[in-house]
């Protein structure tokens, strides 16, 4: 016991010259380290404050009797708080309010806004379902058509998959392409059994089977099913 006490003294006393020489460096690393955990609480304390200022801007917003001025409402709060969750949801919210009041190009620009700004966001796959139903009622049906596809690849949230692929049968049924659209029909109905995509797709697959011979060979069977509309 007494050698090992001797031993550590012994240590201790060695240290010591390295410990005065190198104090003066140790007193700026501590003051380095209090400071970086300074800001870094500062930092969260302010991203937290912004955070929660933002959630009830948004949510005055979206509770008041806005009208027309709810897109612009929207939009000021996705600038003022960019980055915050919030932010997203009001960036979100701006565009399809300008796209429910008809102005598809303003929207389109908007959605577009968000995706550019927040790539793989979780929001991600109602903006690009949003980016392409806004080019799809301005008539720009070749990028619409190319928007719906990456909106229907989007497997994190299958409603707007769903919808994406009701909106990609639609183009294809319009443009003649029957046993395409009836194929996207059938994948949708049994994809998405008992919902209200599935139901129309089901009934948009049999009507599609009684008018034309290709889509009758790849239609599912007959599905009884309650209208449901596609907004675009």
């Amino acid at each position: 016991m007494e050698s090992q006490e001797t031993t550590a003294a012994d240590v201790l006393f060695k240290l010591l010259p390295w410990f005065e020489a190198n104090l003066k460096r140790l007193a700026y690393g501590a003051a380095f380290v209090l400071i970086a955990v300074f800001v870094y609480s500062f930092y969260s304390y302010r991203q937290n404050q912004t955070e929660i200022a933002a959630g009830q801007a948004l949510t005055q917003v979206l509770v008041s009797p806005s009208g027309s001025g709810l897109a612009e409402a929207c939009l000021k709060i996705a600038a003022d708080y960019p980055g915050t969750l919030a932010g997203q949801r009001a960036l979100l919210q701006g565009a399809t309010a300008l796209f429910t009041t008809g102005k598809y190009a303003d929207a389109q620009t908007q959605f577009q806004k968000f995706l550019d700004t927040y790539p793989d966001n979780f929001f991600t796959p109602q903006a690009t379902l949003g980016l392409a139903t806004s080019l799809d009622a301005q008539g720009k049906m070749d990028q619409a058509f190319s928007a719906y596809q990456k909106a229907a690849g989007q497997a994190t949230d299958l409603s707007v998959s769903a919808t994406a692929k009701l909106a990609l049968a639609r183009i294809d049924e319009a443009q003649g392409k029957f046993a395409d659209a009836a194929k996207i029909y059938t994948d949708v109905a049994r994809a998405n059994p008992n919902t209200s995509a599935g139901m129309e797709a089901g009934r948009r697959a049999m009507e599609l089977k009684a008018k034309s011979p290709a889509a009758a060979a790849v239609a599912p069977a007959a599905t009884t099913a309650a209208p449901f509309t596609l907004s675009h």
